[in-house]
């Protein structure tokens, strides 16, 4: 991201101008709303200011797993509107990130609203009972997200998550499904977090330096059939 002192300027004034959104929105739905405003600039410490209290974070909280994958995104990624998760306690949450852009477009922020739903998916199950049972067609149950202050304990729950997925331990996984799960790891913005690298390792088991070199191959195998596409750069 551009440290130009112009831009950072700017930046400024976004954050500082949504403040008092970031307090209306949440006044205006109460108690099941939490509203928080993103500065992606300080990842482990991206929550600038929040109102509600929906999954427990505060200023100064580091980003969620969501923050991350846009982040790994960068200024390709785009607005994430009116989607379902689900918090570690089992809170189902209707969510829309809204990234924040300076005057050249990049991404540096976000406004996330998040909608505890939990209590109408309740009512909408007894009413289904009383009705019949009738289908709510609703599709997929939502994935569950890790929302916490500390950007650690982020990284460890997605870490935890692939190889739960992968129903195998580290020493089970053949080369390419390690190559895999880095690959995997990087695309939803791990690596962009500060001592990230060494943290995986830690939960992984294996050396810093095995860690470095399994992120450098799963790179270059993702870069390789890109370079040779032969389509616009």
């Amino acid at each position: 991201m551009d440290n130009d002192p112009v831009l950072d300027a700017e930046r400024d004034a976004i954050v500082g101008a949504l403040g008092p959104v970031v307090e209306g929105i949440a006044a205006t739905f109460g108690p099941v709303c939490e509203v928080v405003l993103h500065d992606y600039r300080h990842p482990e410490k991206s929550v600038v200011a929040v109102a509600g209290a929906v999954t427990g974070r505060s200023v100064g909280g580091a980003m969620s797993e969501i923050g991350l994958r846009v982040l790994a995104r960068g200024d390709e990624a785009g607005d994430e509107l009116n989607y379902l998760t689900r918090t570690k306690g089992g809170q189902l949450l209707k969510s829309s990130t809204m990234l924040l852009r300076d005057s050249t477009g990049a991404v540096f922020g976000a406004l996330c609203v998040n909608v505890d739903v939990t209590a109408v998916q309740q009512a909408q199950a007894v009413l289904n009972g009383i009705g019949g049972g009738a289908g709510t067609g609703a599709g997929e149950a939502p994935g569950t997200t890790t929302f916490g202050n500390d950007i650690d304990s982020v990284v460890e729950a997605i870490v935890d998550a692939h190889q739960l997925r992968q129903s195998r331990t580290w020493v089970q996984l053949g080369r390419a499904e390690r190559l895999e799960l880095f690959r995997s790891l990087d695309e939803h913005g791990v690596f962009a977090v500060r001592r990230a690298v060494e943290q995986v390792a830690a939960r992984l088991g294996i050396s810093r330096a095995s860690a470095y070199n399994y992120l450098s191959q799963a790179r270059t195998a993702t870069a390789t059939p890109a370079a040779s596409d032969g389509g616009p750069a």
